[in-house]
Parts: structure tokens; C-alpha cells; sequence
């Protein structure tokens, strides 16, 4: 089945900073996009950082009274300076649900997208991975009737009714075998926009029972 890519939701202008960029260029580019944070790259486009709201109001804070402080202060901040490395980024062809993964594991709003050579080639937001849950009922319909039952289990049209309601999915008829029914329902769950399932298919037979007998008999010592 196909799963929406990283790169199908991603944008692909991006503002982003070099590690000797201004720290106070880097507050103006973040409120002047409405942005929460940019990557830093270096020179060969690769990402290096990430330099965020958080990074900026850090550094922002009031310094320590001279006496308490232990080395002598360097020059203008930049980038470079404030930005949180290693970054945390994703490949374009990684699936949109391994994003919102890594952006939930993380605890971040933006990954910085990147290629096979680790190149920024996009950024994605959680906003972006809304878009997820609000594909349209009648295409989550098309995808389960066309690529679950019929290409992948090759049920006969007709032997399950599929219903759905704003990503829910209800599933009625009968599958030949009982072994399909837990494939069934994995590869449904598994779709972009479904919700949940529930599922009232049966099996005509179960060729489950043949599966264990088979298992008993193999077990008996000679």
C-alpha cells in the first residue's frame, strides 16, 4: 500500500540561517515568519542545528553580575552559538506517521527535511501532519475496497461492505478464511485518515484449526 511520504506534505521554502548569522537576525527572521525555530546550515546545505524560540529567550536572559562570572565574554552570539546540535530531522521518503512519531518522541513542533546526502530539502510541521485525519471519506473508502481487499487479501467485490463516516470505518460480510481476518483489520488500521475500525466480518472456514493440529502433531516425540 502507499503511505503519504514526508515529502508529500513538506514545504519546500524554507528560511534558514548560517552558523555566523546574527543572533539578533535570527530573533527578527523568526518573528517576522511566525516561525518556532530555523535550521542552520553550512555551506554545503547540510543541516547542522536547529536555532529556536527557546535557544533565543536562553540566551536572552539576564547574564550572571560580573563578579560571578568565570570567563571572559565573547563576541556577538550567532547561530552557530545558541543553536541545538545534533539536529533532529527526517528523510523525505520516511512516512508521515514515522513524523509525527519523531516529533511527539522529541517533543518538537518542525522537523527540517532532508535528502540522501542529509541536505535540507523541505521542513515539516505538526500542522502539516493534521492534513493526515481530514483525507476525505470517500478515498479512505476507495483505498480499502481497491488495495486492502481486493489487490492485497483478494476478497471478491461485494463479500465486505465498507462504510465510512469522518475516518471511522465499519467493516460487514465474510472472508474465506479465518487466518485473513487479523490481516485485515492490521492493514485497514494502518491507513492514512482512518480514525478506527470496527470490524463485524466472519470466515467461512477456519483454517486456523488445521494450522494447530498440524503444530500438535510435529510436537508428538517419535
Amino acid at each position: 500500500m502507499k503511505h503519504i511520504k514526508v515529502a508529500d506534505l513538506m514545504t519546500d521554502e524554507v528560511v534558514s540561517v548560517a552558523p555566523d548569522t546574527a543572533f539578533k537576525d535570527v530573533a527578527k527572521l523568526l518573528a517576522q515568519h511566525g516561525v518556532s525555530g530555523l535550521p542552520v546550515l553550512d555551506d554545503e546545505d547540510r543541516v547542522v542545528g536547529v536555532v529556536s524560540q527557546t535557544d533565543i529567550l536562553a540566551r536572552a536572559a539576564p547574564a550572571p553580575h560580573p563578579a560571578e562570572q568565570t570567563t571572559p565574554p565573547a563576541g556577538p552570539p550567532t547561530a552557530g552559538g545558541v543553536m541545538s546540535t545534533p539536529a533532529v530531522t527526517v528523510h523525505a521518503e520516511e512516512t508521515a506517521a514515522d513524523a509525527a512519531r519523531l516529533m511527539t518522541r522529541r517533543g518538537i513542533e518542525r522537523l527540517p527535511v532532508v535528502d540522501e546526502e542529509d541536505r535540507l530539502v523541505g521542513i515539516v510541521t505538526r500542522r502539516d501532519l493534521l492534513r493526515l485525519f481530514v483525507r476525505p471519506d470517500s478515498e479512505i473508502r476507495r483505498r480499502v475496497t481497491d488495495e486492502v481487499l481486493t489487490e492485497i487479501l483478494g476478497v471478491p467485490t461485494g463479500d465486505i461492505d465498507v462504510h465510512v463516516v469522518d475516518g471511522f470505518v465499519t467493516l460487514d460480510g465474510r472472508v474465506e478464511r479465518r487466518s485473513q481476518l487479523p490481516a485485515l483489520l492490521s492493514l485497514v488500521e494502518r491507513l492514512d485518515g482512518v480514525v478506527a475500525v470496527a470490524s463485524h466480518v466472519e470466515a467461512r472456514t477456519d483454517d486456523t484449526l488445521a494450522t494447530h493440529a498440524g503444530h500438535a502433531r510435529h510436537a508428538q516425540p517419535w
